[in-house]
């Protein structure tokens, strides 16, 4: 902990700050062969890495630099040339720019989002380099635009992330990531960020005196007055080496990084006295608002309704020694009267857009688990909602646009997002098919193994057809997910089997 307050801000001059401004604003028009080479040369340096993030931006590379050398083009090349040394040999050929060709668009993007993915200085170089060579020749590439967008908030650079995501928006009328409150949420984190600077400048006007010295100079004598215990000579240095920073155009994490440090120092040596311990309460307030709204966007209602996050733990504390049945979205069981016997379970699980028809289904309806790209029956009071989703930003999307305040007392948490791939660690190599919402309810259920009885009522897998919402009906049966393969798990678990019920426990 120690070290981490002591590590200095980064000195920045305002002149470089100003250029890199400036080259982040616009896309700088990149040439394809430009940009091969920095691939291929950037994947001879992934060979002998340990990080698991580079061994897979190596391996997206190989199949980029693997299409690239397979394309028509190649073949006239001499037998067993190197990607490397096709790229080359193009560039000399052609005499100017090559054209982008479409087989390389999608490895070209994979490998840039596979570099963002890394998060480390020369990655992220490597990304924009990516997305601003897509851009150069498809400059209304909503991909492009996006992975443009998020290396640049990436690297700090908000002003110009913003605008690209703009520029994303303006090609899409389905905002599925969530981008427009990505861009509200930078935009309001960037206010709050503004107001406690400018709370610290107004609380210490003798830090203005250090704003236009070098950043580490003020921040290392700052700290070293803090250790002596002069803190009336410290406080004015670092909130002056805070305000160097903002001046010269410093990356926002590393504004963040000092910001939170010096709040850190503050709140020490602030100790008992209660005015001073109000004050940097307030400041952290600000501190922890501006983080919040950059990681998921200003929401109406934070607490929606006073709904409370569930981790797996806490799931599996309220489920067990229960008896849960798990109620199917199929006609064999909208023709069914087993309604009764269903409001009979301690728990009665519903997924997606269910029907309730009290006779046939039954009223109650515990637990809803559902997929995050539909809004069915997000309104439906529940006791918990468990919404699954395979990308954490989509997932994060849904729930801040579809939640209902009030709707439910506990939802589930990331822990909970997506349990046979992150639980349960089973990739796509073992299960290529996409889990629907019922199979990633019914292997919780099996996995955390505390209920005294696990029931499925009318799980014919569609073969009766679908018994949904009006609106839903009209929904195609989805081909993503592999219904014969969840059918065969579940039978092979089965202890007990009838034309209406399948009992796991």
């Amino acid at each position: 902990m120690r070290e981490a307050r002591t590590r200095p801000p980064r000195q920045r001059d305002a002149a470089d700050a100003e250029s890199a401004a400036a080259r982040h604003a616009s896309v700088e028009p990149t040439d394809v062969d430009v940009c091969l080479r920095a691939c291929s040369a950037h994947s001879t340096k992934l060979v002998a890495g340990l990080d698991r993030r580079r061994g897979v931006l190596a391996e997206a590379l190989r199949q980029l630099l693997a299409t690239y050398a397979a394309r028509p083009a190649a073949a006239t090349a001499p037998a067993g040339a190197s990607a490397l040394a096709l790229i080359r040999r193009t560039g000399k050929a052609g005499g100017g720019a090559q054209a982008l060709p479409d087989a390389l668009i999608d490895p070209l993007l994979t490998a840039g989002n596979k570099a963002l993915d890394c998060g480390y200085e020369d990655e992220l170089k490597l990304a924009l380099l990516i997305a601003d060579t897509v851009l150069t020749q498809r400059k209304g590439s909503r991909a492009g635009w996006r992975l443009r967008a998020r290396t640049l908030e990436a690297m700090g650079a908000e002003a110009a992330a913003v605008e690209a995501y703009e520029r994303y928006l303006s090609f899409t009328e389905d905002d599925g990531f969530g981008v427009a409150a990505r861009v509200a949420g930078i935009r309001a984190g960037a206010e709050r960020q503004t107001e406690l600077l400018r709370r610290l400048e107004r609380d210490c006007p003798a830090a203005t005196a250090y704003a236009d010295r070098p950043v580490t100079e003020s921040w290392a004598d700052g700290l070293d007055r803090h250790a002596r215990g002069d803190l009336a000579g410290a406080e004015p240095r670092l909130i002056g080496a805070l305000l160097a920073q903002e001046r010269s155009g410093a990356p926002v994490q590393e504004i963040q990084e000092a910001a939170a440090q010096y709040l850190a120092l503050a709140l020490e040596s602030a100790g008992t006295d209660p005015a001073a311990a109000a004050r940097i309460t307030a400041l952290a307030g600000l501190y922890a608002e501006q983080r919040r709204n950059r990681m998921r966007g200003p929401v109406p209602d934070p607490t929606f309704g006073g709904v409370r996050w569930t981790t797996v733990g806490e799931f599996r504390n309220r489920i067990a020694g229960k008896t849960i049945c798990l109620i199917a979205n199929s006609q064999r069981v909208g023709t069914s009267s087993m309604g009764k016997e269903i409001d009979g379970y301690d728990l009665v699980v519903r997924f997606n857009s269910y029907r309730i028809d009290p006779a046939a289904t039954g009223r109650r309806t515990d637990i809803h688990a559902t997929i995050h790209k539909h809004g069915f029956n997000w309104d439906q009071k529940v006791h918990t909602r468990l919404v699954f989703g395979g990308l954490s930003n989509d997932w994060k999307h849904s729930l801040r646009n579809r939640l209902v305040p009030g709707a439910q007392e506990f939802l589930g948490d990331e822990s909970l997002r997506w349990p046979l791939r992150d639980l349960g660690r089973v990739g796509t190599d073992v299960w290529p098919a996409i889990p629907t919402s019922g199979f990633n309810m019914l292997w919780l259920l099996d996995h955390l193994d505390v209920s005294s009885r696990i029931d499925l009522i009318g799980f014919d897998f569609y073969e009766s057809g679908a018994y949904r919402l009006a609106d839903a009906m009209k929904m195609p049966i989805t081909s993503v997910h592999e219904y014969t393969s969840e059918k065969a798990w579940v039978m092979e678990r089965a202890q007990d089997v009838t034309d209406m019920r399948i009992r796991l426990r």
